[in-house]
C-alpha cells in the first residue's frame, strides 16, 4: 500500500521547492508539490520518504516503468562506449534503432526514419517534410490537439489557449476543425466522425483550397484534448479524404504510440496507414528521444542538409529505445491490452456507483475518466477533477488531468493487476473526499 509518512509536501520537499523557485522559470505547469527521489517500476518515492503509485508515468513517458533494469543496463553500456558523436556520422545503435522503427512502422510500404529528441521536434520534422515534398503551404489540425510548444507545432496545439497566449503569430497556414467526440457531440443527431468529415469537405469547397493543403495532422487517439477515441470509420475517412486531394496524412503518436494502447501504434486498431508518423514519450522509457517515420518515397526526397540536428541518434537514447522496444514488442504491449481492459472494466464498475463519472474511455493503458455534474447537461466538473487529482496525491497516487474535466490514467505498461487494484482503492477514497470537499 501507499505509505505517506509526512505532511505533503514534507520538509525536504518544501526546501527544494523554495530553492527551485529562486532559479527556475515559473512556466512549468506543475500540478502539485511532488519532489521525486527515486522510482522502481510503478512505485516512486519523494525526498521525504513517502511512497506513491505513479499512474501518470512522466506523462506517458516511462513506458517500462521507472529504472527498468534492462533499459538502465543498455544506457550504461552505451555510456561506457561514448556519449555523443552527432548525426553527421554513423554508429551501430542509431542504425539498429532506425531498422527497428521502419520494420514496425504502420505505413503499409517501405519507410525511412529521422531521429530527434522530443515529440515537438518530431512534429516539426513531419511538418517540414510535408511542406518540402508537396510544395504546399497549408495544413489541417484539430481542436483539442496537443502537438508541442515550438512555433510550428504550437500552431496546431489547441487543447487550451494557455499554450498559445502571448505567442502569436505562430506558423501561418493552419486551419483547425473539430475532433469527433461522441460523448459531447458538436453536431446534433449525427455520426460525429462523418459530420467532421462532411465539415472538412465544406471547408475545402468554401474556404481552404485543398490543392494548397500539405497535410492533415491528427492524433489517432486525442491526448490532452480528453483521451478521446475517434468513432469507427473516422480515421479511414480521413485517409480517403486526404487521398482524394493529394494531401498527406500525419499521425501524431507521441503519446498514444510505443505500446500505450495495447498495439505498437494506436492507428493499428483501425488498420489505417498514415504517410508520416511521429513518436517520442514512451519510446525511450524516460531518455529523451523522438522519431519521424515516413514512407520512403517521401523522405528520400529530402536532399543532404534539408533537415538534421545535433543530438538526434544520441547513443544513450538509441540504446534506451532499443531496450524499450524489445520489452514492448515481446510482452508489454500485450500486457497493456490485457491489464488495460481489466482496469477499464473496474473503472466502469466504479462509474455505476458514482454519477459524477460521466464516461470511461480509452484503449490499453491510455484511459480517460470524464467527470461531470450529474444531470441532462452533463456539464464538465472541472473543480471536482482538480480536487480529485490533488486528493489522490495526498493519498499516494500520482495522476494528471486532460480535456476540461477528464482524469487520465497512463501507468507504466508493465503495471501489475495488484497495483491497479491498489490505485483503484486510492482513487475511490480520493473521489469520495473530493466530493465531500475534504481537506483531511
Amino acid at each position: 500500500m501507499a505509505h505517506i509518512r509526512t505532511e505533503l509536501p514534507g520538509p525536504k520537499a518544501r526546501a527544494l521547492i523554495a530553492r527551485d523557485a529562486a532559479v527556475t522559470t515559473p512556466s512549468y505547469p506543475r500540478d502539485y508539490p511532488f519532489v521525486m527521489s527515486h522510482g522502481r517500476g510503478t512505485e516512486v518515492w519523494d525526498v521525504d520518504g513517502n511512497r506513491f503509485l505513479d499512474f501518470e508515468a512522466g506523462i506517458a513517458v516511462c513506458a517500462t516503468g521507472h529504472a527498468h533494469p534492462a533499459v538502465v543496463a543498455a544506457v550504461k553500456a552505451a555510456a561506457d562506449d561514448f556519449l555523443h558523436i552527432s548525426s553527421d556520422f554513423w554508429h551501430e545503435r542509431m542504425t539498429a534503432l532506425a531498422e527497428r522503427l521502419v520494420r514496425l512502422a504502420p505505413l503499409g510500404e517501405p519507410a525511412l526514419a529521422f531521429l530527434c529528441q522530443s515529440g515537438t521536434e518530431a512534429v516539426e520534422g513531419a511538418l517540414k517534410l510535408a511542406r518540402y515534398v508537396t510544395r504546399r503551404p497549408r495544413f489541417i489540425g484539430f481542436l483539442g490537439a496537443f502537438h508541442g510548444r515550438t512555433m510550428g507545432s504550437l500552431a496546431f496545439t489547441s487543447s487550451k489557449y494557455t499554450q498559445q497566449l502571448g505567442f502569436a503569430p505562430t506558423m501561418p497556414g493552419v486551419t483547425h476543425v473539430p475532433y469527433p467526440n461522441p460523448y459531447r457531440p458538436l453536431f446534433a443527431g449525427a455520426d460525429q466522425g462523418k459530420a467532421v468529415l462532411d465539415y472538412m469537405r465544406l471547408l475545402f469547397e468554401r474556404s481552404v483550397p485543398p490543392s494548397e493543403v500539405a497535410a492533415i495532422v491528427v492524433e489517432p487517439i486525442q491526448g490532452e484534448g480528453g483521451y478521446l477515441v475517434p468513432p469507427e470509420g473516422f480515421l479511414a475517412g480521413l485517409r480517403a479524404l486526404a487521398d482524394e486531394h493529394g494531401i498527406l496524412l500525419v499521425f501524431d503518436e507521441v503519446q498514444c504510440g510505443a505500446g500505450r494502447t495495447g498495439r505498437m501504434f494506436a492507428c493499428e486498431h483501425w488498420g489505417v496507414h498514415p504517410d508520416i508518423v511521429t513518436l517520442a514519450k514512451g519510446l525511450g522509457s524516460g531518455v529523451p528521444i523522438g522519431a519521424v517515420i515516413a514512407k520512403r518515397r517521401l523522405m528520400e526526397q529530402w536532399k543532404r542538409g534539408a533537415h538534421g540536428n545535433t543530438f538526434g541518434g544520441n547513443p544513450l537514447a538509441c540504446a534506451a529505445a532499443i531496450a524499450t522496444l524489445d520489452l514492448v514488442e515481446r510482452e508489454y504491449a500485450a500486457l497493456a491490452a490485457k491489464n488495460g481492459a481489466y482496469f477499464k472494466e473496474r473503472l466502469q464498475t466504479l462509474a455505476r456507483r458514482f454519477p459524477c463519472i460521466g464516461e470511461v474511455r480509452g484503449k490499453g493503458l491510455m484511459i480517460g475518466m470524464e467527470l461531470i455534474v450529474p444531470g441532462p447537461e452533463r456539464a464538465p466538473a472541472k473543480a471536482l477533477c482538480d480536487a480529485l487529482v490533488t486528493r489522490a496525491f495526498h493519498n499516494g497516487l500520482l495522476l494528471l488531468s486532460c480535456g476540461t474535466s477528464t482524469v487520465r490514467f497512463m501507468p507504466p505498461l508493465n503495471v501489475s493487476v495488484a497495483e491497479i487494484d491498489e490505485a483503484l482503492a486510492l482513487l475511490e477514497r480520493s473521489l469520495g473526499e473530493a466530493l465531500q470537499g475534504s481537506h483531511a
